[in-house]
């Protein structure tokens, strides 16, 4: 029996409006500066508790105040017009009326922490933040950490998504219910079986999955 649904935070609950991606571009100009990049730089970017400059400071290079300031200016101006989906709010406190316990796993940098935790309702019952875990979906440790804050067994968790990698395979090897969250994607085009449109699909598929258990 389902006691808990575990979202993934941007793509799903919120949005970015005005995408910048400064952690990116810092990586683009240490490139441009000489450093070799790495396949785990973005892992490694969301996997400690550092801002951008720390980031730069974590690849053993320098960068020039104006650079920064730049840097942290599309920063601020992301985290600005981050926004909840207009399914989001009324979804989880429709589960947490039924009883289902809430939690989020979900890979971010730290300075997007704070916003996050504002703009979600709450308290929710389990926090899974990769800087904060220290491991990035789809590592297997996440997954253990969200389930373990929950008190819950991998199977007694439904995990939403809307990528397929880290939100429905990942979740899924770990023993987890999953669903991929595909918006703005006709109804027509998806698979029933492991694909939703929409957050308000969340308490239908939870009777549906009752029914099978």
């Amino acid at each position: 029996m389902i006691r808990a649904v575990v979202f993934d935070v941007f793509g799903t609950l919120l949005e970015i409006t005005d995408q910048r991606r400064p952690f990116r571009s810092l990586l683009r100009h240490l490139q441009e500066q000489g450093r070799i990049p790495r396949a785990d730089d973005v892992a490694r970017l969301m996997s400690i508790r550092l801002d951008l400059l720390g980031a730069a400071e974590l690849f053993g290079m320098t960068i020039s105040k104006d650079v920064l300031n730049s840097l942290e200016s599309d920063l601020q101006a992301e985290l600005a017009s981050i926004r909840v989906f207009h399914d989001t709010v009324s979804t989880i406190n429709q589960l947490k009326d039924a009883g289902y316990q809430i939690g989020v796993c979900s890979n971010l940098a730290l300075p997007y922490g704070e916003s996050v935790l504002q703009l979600l309702p709450s308290p929710l019952d389990a926090y899974a933040l990769s800087f904060a875990v220290g491991v990035v979906k789809p590592e297997s440790v996440i997954y253990q950490h969200v389930c373990r804050s929950l008190k819950c067994s991998a199977d007694e968790v439904l995990f939403i998504g809307d990528s397929r990698r880290a939100d429905f395979e990942g979740p899924l090897s770990m023993g987890m219910h999953a669903r991929h969250l595909c918006r703005n994607q006709s109804l027509s085009s998806l698979d029933p079986s492991t694909e939703i449109e929409s957050l308000h699909e969340i308490p239908h598929l939870l009777e549906y999955l009752k029914l099978l258990a």
